[in-house]
């Protein structure tokens, strides 16, 4: 083998592991921020939970502790220097699952604990759009995660961002409104290909209905 030809080779041995190492460490690197949203999600819900079950107005408290919890998530991250996007997602799923663990209206919680990470991540100067669609992805996921109404679920986060970005002012409603766009639309295909023009049957042979829709905000 000539020199030309070792050399190539030897070039073709440092890039793939190059490669492999740089793949090794993002892979670590996404198991550990999985680890984290998971610690967050379960430090959320319990507490939440928690806390209402010392309360006789559940339904009220609840309320007033969504945004409690968000504002202490956004207190902490401004303290850090950044984790933001990752614990709007992670703190939203934890309210609205805690919330769910104790009965209560987990469309309330959403629409409220996404209203409060909008909010706080203006008061930041973090990007409101991307917040938005982090905390909403993760009131859908505790959504399916308890087995509430999904696309109503949906329907509320939305609502709460919107609310919140138009409190804001123009631009951070366009640009939450655009990201947010197909949230809920996509949710009504799923359930469209769940339940086909023909009627799924249900265990009594009737049509099983579809989910309502609901007005998008």
């Amino acid at each position: 083998m000539d020199k030309a030809s070792q050399a190539d080779e030897t070039k073709q041995v440092d890039l793939g592991r190059a490669g492999t190492a740089v793949k090794d460490g993002v892979t670590r690197s996404l198991k550990g921020l999985n680890e984290i949203e998971a610690g967050i999600v379960s430090l959320v819900r319990g507490t939440v939970a928690d806390t209402l079950k010392l309360t006789a107005d559940a339904a009220g408290m609840s309320m007033a502790l969504t945004a409690e919890v968000m504002k202490g998530a956004i207190k902490a991250t401004e303290e850090i220097g950044t984790g933001l996007t990752l614990s709007a997602k992670s703190v939203t799923k934890g309210v609205v699952m805690g919330v769910g663990d104790v009965g209560g209206d987990v469309m309330a919680a959403a629409s409220r604990t996404v209203k409060g990470a909008v909010t706080g991540a203006a008061e930041v100067g973090g990007d409101v759009s991307v917040v938005a669609r982090r905390a909403v992805d993760g009131a859908i996921e505790a959504g399916k995660e308890i087995g509430a109404n999904v696309e109503e679920l949906a329907t509320a986060a939305v609502g709460g961002a919107i609310e919140a970005a138009a409190s804001i002012g123009t631009t951070a409603a366009r640009s939450v409104k655009e990201i947010l766009v197909g949230v809920v639309e996509g949710l009504r295909e799923v359930a469209g290909a769940a339940f086909p023009a023909g009627g799924a049957k249900g265990s009594s042979g009737r049509e099983a209905t579809p989910p309502q829709k609901t007005k998008v905000p």
